[in-house]
């Protein structure tokens, strides 16, 4: 979902004082390309979400996560020197060895500084510190090191970005403005090198990546959410959402969209699909917090039936610092039906607000 990710927003005590100043996402914004992959400075908050699963020649399998978010922290324009705090940069790093049953993560934060970190038409790149992603000729590098392991991958767009909702936003809760500007590109061919471990496997595989920007941020009665994206095997994606509440119940913006082979899109709206939980659940260690690993999908209309599972179920992200929000991303497999075909796929399953409600972090 991704104003599911307020992983940023609610990352600083600061946001609200500062939002009047920007922007809201409001209906017939005009989508140009690739223009909107890069920076939004107009909105306060902005990410991109890299995930995909791939594996090795010998049938070694990962999957990755590398995001990037931007927070506007004063837009005052007679700040103009390179240290000059007007937005914060932060950054998550993901590897799930998924046949080793081990996870691995590391986030950073960086001012903007003298090119320390950004998102930049001009330089065709989002970047904090040695983790970044160059576009070049219809092609993504996206590299991270980290001292426990390393991604160096290119990705290729198979199909071109699909704008998620209505009329130009995917609505959060009611009322104008209470919304983002949603972009992904949903197949993303990938194929590179992971080094972990004194190893380099040679992969290829699937990525999705997510690019939202907005200003408003969650709602008081709403609790988290859980975000699940689906590349299916016969060319299809998926991306759902349910935005949960504090008294149990999911909210009516809750949505999704189907993307055929073509590239074509349906909305999907609340009642057109069920994300449920199917009764498997993982306790984290570290946080307390109890997340359902095994989830069904109905979608009537589209004849869908599918359910996830994961073979890593300590995916949780439990930031080093108190303000960041811990959460659960991780890499999903599924198997299902379409109509009376069976159907295979694999994904990225994200949970927040299970600890405690994202709202309370702000």
């Amino acid at each position: 979902m991704r104003s599911r990710r307020t992983s940023l927003g609610i990352l600083l005590l600061i946001v609200a004082s500062a939002a009047a100043q920007y922007r809201d996402a409001l209906p017939g914004y005009r989508y140009e390309f690739p223009r909107d992959h890069f920076n939004h400075p107009d909105f306060q908050t902005e990410w991109w979400y890299y995930t995909g699963n791939v594996k090795s020649a010998d049938g070694h399998r990962f999957g990755f996560e590398l995001t990037f978010f931007r927070q506007g922290v004063d837009r005052d324009v007679r700040k103009n020197t390179a240290w000059d705090l007007r937005e914060l940069y932060f950054a998550h790093l993901a590897l799930s060895d998924l046949d080793g049953g081990k996870f691995f993560h590391a986030e950073r934060a960086n001012r903007a500084g003298p090119g320390i970190a950004g998102a930049s038409k001009t330089e065709n790149r989002i970047w904090n510190g040695n983790w970044q992603t160059t576009w070049r000729s219809g092609e993504q590098t996206l590299e991270a090191i980290d001292a426990r392991f390393q991604l160096h991958f290119t990705l290729r767009a198979a199909k071109p970005p699909v704008i998620h909702g209505e009329n130009g936003v995917s609505q959060k809760a009611n009322g104008a403005g209470r919304a983002s500007h949603y972009i992904s590109l949903t197949r993303l061919t990938t194929d590179g090198e992971v080094e972990l471990g004194g190893r380099k496997f040679q992969v290829t595989g699937s990525s999705w990546m997510d690019h939202e920007f907005f200003t408003h941020q969650l709602e008081p009665d709403q609790a988290g959410w859980d975000w699940m994206s689906v590349q299916l095997d016969d060319n299809t994606e998926l991306m759902l959402f349910n935005m949960r509440r504090k008294d149990g119940s999911m909210d009516a913006f809750s949505a999704g969209t189907f993307v055929d082979a073509r590239g074509n899109t349906v909305h999907l709206k609340k009642n057109d699909f069920t994300l449920e939980p199917a009764g498997e659940n993982w306790t984290s260690r570290e946080t307390g917090a109890i997340y359902p690993t095994r989830w069904k999908i109905s979608i009537p209309k589209l004849g869908i039936q599918l359910e996830s599972s994961t073979l890593l179920a300590t995916q949780e992200l439990a930031g080093s610092a108190k303000l960041v929000p811990a959460y659960w991303e991780g890499a999903i497999s599924l198997n299902g039906h379409k109509g009376a075909a069976p159907i295979h796929g694999a994904g990225y399953l994200e949970m927040t607000g299970y600890g405690r409600p994202v709202e309370e972090l702000r």
